[in-house]
């Protein structure tokens, strides 16, 4: 028996008698009402497993560098189909709820071919209890989006799928009878106790950096957000998971704005978090991270980094007044059994059975790394997408004879080439150099040279997405570092307008709080920045490189340049406005390149590429915005 709960208010004390007499004949049932001091709750405890951003990343990661027991050893990392064993092995644990904090598509030639198919088929293996929408699942219009949502719908699962801040127009595809297709939040009862799941897209990263309908309305979030957690509170409902997609920086500011939020599991910034360094590799926070929400009680928050690369497991006690006690848990690395180290030439090759033996042994009772066999079925299913891919992927386009690191901002916290060879030396992080992002600048290089009247190049840090390791490169590494279905466009701007558009560009994320990803990389330009400084004072030395003779020269304010980047930024996405101005009168002409294919057809016309000489790179000299000049 329940009971059930008053929806309108009521007073403390009249919540506290009902309480006593409710009790009486339905212990494990929370009373409703304000949620105050007088109010008696179940003491129970969730378990949340969680992922994120594996964006169409469905096949592990060979040769990426971790230390175990103090030796450099290269490993398998991740797989969709490893990630369903582990959620499969907690099926016997108490109380589990399995989460999804989104950007499951976009990266791969799995989402190029197949367009969320396959990663809804994989994400069903799981059959997740919930799953919020990211920014990317709107890469392709609220269409692909609706089309994606119906593939989850597809099997058993019916897996509800969240965004309350996501408000579709009556009549479009995710709205198409006046019954939006994407739930503000979802209830779970464990113990006869009612747990609400609120989800929360970021918003203007999603109407800046993708395609969603003009008419589809994201709200803002934190408003939002206390919106329903209030709703539930008026059912009855005390315990609150927020499940977001916003990234962990703007999710630890966002508890501390809301009253009675417990935990936030999140996705979005590609967020590591645990003590990993014993492993080689670098992370940004503790997991849980522990915060306090506005009425001063424990939120517990949880990210699971990238790419189905972790697992993570959180435990969240709360007491009899309904409020989180304690949580634990960890973000554990998904590895396989295979393993190499480095022989008496300075060359990895695959250990012996007993070096094996002895490696999964010492991993046995560790948490934050688990040796994981892929689950027979999920591979299965993966396997039927693979053999369509395969020939594609393999197809080698040249070589990289060095490591071309991932950096999105200069100075950033998150190293986003951990495990690449080249890139993480002591004390010489890639993203600790003022030069930043090297596979962004290739990536400008090569639309440069794809455009015979253009006097430099662009590139958003964001459109770029992995670093690329040294060695082979194939087809599939230019899908995954550039995943998506943007063309070439030229457009003629004003030296003031490009320099407009630079400081447009940073300031997007450093006062605007939008992505980072719009930070701007280029072939042929070339500045000095100061993030301390204020918008239009950054850029400095602003630099045009001749195509000719190959000299450098100030830019020129008044003179008219032809610009090659991607229609996406020319456009005026990612905050890009002074282009989008540009664009808008219809000064540029469309290639129609796709900017993948020029990125591979300029690897396959070099041979072989490295980083650019030092002088070529767009960063000559870098101060953050804390005022920290970058070597």
């Amino acid at each position: 028996m329940s009971v059930t709960p008053r929806l309108r208010p009521i007073s403390l004390r009249r919540t506290a008698l009902l309480c006593v007499t409710s009790l009486a004949v339905a212990a494990l049932s929370a009373c409703g009402g304000d949620g105050g001091d007088d109010d008696s709750y179940p003491a129970i405890e969730i378990n949340i497993a969680h992922v994120n951003d594996h964006h169409s990343q469905l096949e592990p990661f060979s040769g990426v560098t971790l230390t175990l027991g103090g030796e450099a050893t290269q490993v398998e990392l991740g797989g969709f189909s490893r990630l369903t064993t582990l959620f499969d092995a907690q099926s016997g644990t108490k109380n589990l709820l399995k989460l999804h904090a989104g950007d499951a598509v976009t990266g791969t030639l799995y989402y190029t071919f197949f367009k969320g198919e396959a990663d809804a088929k994989m994400m069903n293996t799981v059959c997740f209890d919930a799953f919020e929408l990211g920014n990317h699942e709107f890469d392709d219009g609220d269409q692909a989006t609706r089309n994606f949502v119906d593939m989850l719908h597809a099997g058993s699962c019916q897996t509800p799928v969240l965004g309350a801040n996501v408000v579709p127009a009556s009549g479009t595809p995710l709205n198409p009878s006046g019954t939006s297709l994407v739930k503000p939040y979802t209830i779970k009862t464990y113990d006869g106790v009612k747990v609400g799941i609120v989800g929360i897209d970021i918003a203007g990263k999603t109407t800046n950096s993708s395609r969603p309908l003009a008419t589809t309305q994201f709200l803002d979030e934190v408003t939002t957000a206390q919106k329903y957690i209030d709703e539930l509170k008026q059912q009855g409902i005390r315990h609150i998971v927020l499940l977001t997609h916003q990234g962990y920086d703007v999710d630890k500011a966002m508890a501390a704005k809301l009253s009675d939020v417990d935990v936030i599991i999140g996705g979005d910034s590609h967020t590591l978090l645990g003590d990993f360094s014993a492993f080689g590799v670098a992370s940004s926070g503790a997991y849980p991270t522990q915060v306090t929400n506005k009425d001063g009680a424990k939120v517990c928050i949880g990210q699971a980094w990238e790419y189905a690369k972790v697992f993570a497991l959180m435990n969240v006690k709360f007491d009899d007044k309904g409020a989180v006690a304690s949580c634990s848990g960890n973000a554990s690395l998904v590895i396989g059994d295979s393993f190499a180290r480095k022989n008496s030439s300075g060359s990895f090759v695959a250990v012996d059975d007993a070096t094996k033996a002895n490696i999964v042994a010492s991993l046995a009772n560790e948490p934050r790394v688990k040796v994981t066999t892929p689950d027979a079925d999920a591979a299965a299913l993966l396997a039927t997408y693979t053999t369509q891919v395969a020939a594609e992927k393999t197809k080698t386009i040249g070589t990289a004879t060095e490591a071309l690191c991932l950096v999105r901002v200069p100075g950033e916290t998150t190293n986003r080439s951990s495990g690449v060879a080249g890139c993480i030396e002591a004390g010489a992080e890639a993203n600790l150099q003022a030069r930043g992002s090297d596979a962004a600048q290739i990536v400008a290089q090569a639309f440069l040279a794809a455009s015979k009247r253009a006097h430099f190049a662009l590139q958003n840090a964001g459109g770029v997405r992995v670093p690329l390791k040294a060695g082979t490169l194939t087809m599939n590494d230019a899908f995954t570092l550039l995943p998506f279905t943007n063309v070439l466009v030229e457009i003629d701007v004003t030296g003031a307008q490009m320099v407009a558009a630079l400081e447009d560009a940073v300031s997007n994320h450093l006062d605007n709080a939008q992505s980072s990803g719009s930070h701007p990389y280029a072939a042929g330009l070339r500045w000095n920045l100061d993030m301390s400084k204020a918008k239009g004072s950054r850029f400095s030395q602003v630099q045009v490189k001749d195509r000719v003779t190959g000299a450098w020269s100030a830019i020129d304010p008044a003179k008219t340049y032809t610009l090659v980047t991607n229609d996406f930024v020319a456009a005026g996405q990612d905050g890009y406005r002074t282009l989008g101005t540009v664009y808008a009168t219809g000064a540029y002409v469309n290639t129609y390149l796709l900017y993948t294919q020029t990125f591979a057809d300029y690897v396959k016309a070099q041979g072989t590429v490295a980083r650019p000489a030092r002088a070529d790179y767009s960063h000559q000299q870098v101060i953050t915005a804390a005022g920290v000049q970058l070597p």
